[in-house]
């Protein structure tokens, strides 16, 4: 029996498509969005258990790593929704095509990568 099916693949090789990129990322974003959640949570309780622990908040979110962590977070989330409303219009039937699905995720990239930025120009 004749196989051409690969034996060893080298994950360093393998050219994705865009549209992949896009999903893997949507995926890893609401997986540290779930994580995050829980810190965020955790602060919140903690800030509004006392006035002690709403100036110890305080002060933590003033640090420059507390900022870059929200940051990351806010970051996670600008993605996670723009791919999100991505799928709601996929849903719909818009851009299920091939090159429609190419353009949808650079499209996503993009107003993404924009509202980072803006996010980070908000944090700091």
């Amino acid at each position: 029996m004749n196989s051409q099916r690969p034996v060893n693949l080298d994950l360093r090789t393998i050219k994705l498509p865009i549209t992949a990129y896009s999903s893997i990322l949507h995926r890893i974003s609401g997986v540290i969005l779930f994580f995050g959640i829980a810190v965020l949570l955790y602060g919140l309780d903690k800030s509004l258990a006392s006035e002690q622990g709403f100036a110890e908040v305080k002060e933590c979110l003033a640090s420059p790593l507390a900022k870059f962590v929200v940051w990351g977070l806010l970051s996670g989330l600008m993605y996670h929704l723009t791919a999100g409303i991505r799928h709601l219009i996929m849903d719909l039937g818009i851009g299920e095509t091939l090159e429609g699905g190419k353009l949808g995720a650079k499209i996503v990239f993009i107003v993404s990568a924009i509202l980072i930025v803006l996010t980070g120009v908000w944090i700091w």
